[in-house]
């Protein structure tokens, strides 16, 4: 299925920037744009909802670079589509690190790690130092991505009771977000390998 990114070959990255910022202010939500600008840190926000974002990304298809120069934006939906566009196989390692550096939200945290993160090759690895991490939002990233790659396919034994310890240590965490997502996280590993 064509793509706007494959409809000609002189599209540049910058003209494809401009239409996807044209198209998100078009579906602006000023009532959810209202409330996120009080309770997150996001320089611009248009409050358009993930639904109408992936059918978005379904219109641009796969672009590294598109990808790339929208993370650069400071703007909620373009980080969120960046994630959606992103092709796993051009996102190398330092590249992911760079990613979750620049992550300020637990929105983006877990959004980036269900449709991006989890999905890498490397992904368990880069998890596992994320969880390790002294910073928040890094362990945010390194829970909600976990936890969507245990959901999705079997993991070692040792992993299983790793992660079950450190999940148990994050569950007195002064962050919300990460003691929600260490129990969810516990949960799912008592479910799944019969832990109790």
């Amino acid at each position: 299925m064509p793509t706007r990114c494959s409809d000609t070959a002189e599209t540049t990255v910058p003209s494809l920037l401009s239409t996807i910022k044209q198209e998100l202010h078009a579906s602006m939500n000023g009532v959810a744009s209202a409330a996120m600008r009080q309770t997150a840190d996001y320089r611009v926000n248009w409050g358009v909802e993930l639904p109408r974002l992936q059918e978005i990304a379904g219109e641009f298809g796969k672009h590294h670079e598109l990808a790339q120069a929208l993370w650069k934006e400071s703007v909620r939906e373009c980080k969120i589509l960046a994630a959606l566009i992103e092709p796993t196989e051009a996102f190398c390692e330092e590249m992911a690190d760079i990613w979750v550096e620049s992550i300020h939200t637990a929105e983006i945290a877990q959004i980036v790690s269900l449709h991006l993160f989890q999905y890498l090759p490397y992904a368990t690895k880069a998890a596992f130092c994320w969880i390790a991490s002294d910073d928040e939002i890094r362990q945010v990233c390194g829970l909600s991505t976990i936890y969507h790659i245990v959901r999705q396919r079997e993991i070692q034994e040792r992993s299983v009771e790793e992660l079950y310890d450190q999940a148990q240590s994050m569950c007195e965490s002064s962050n919300l977000n990460v003691r929600r997502l260490a129990n969810n996280l516990i949960g799912l590993l008592d479910e799944k390998y019969g832990r109790k």
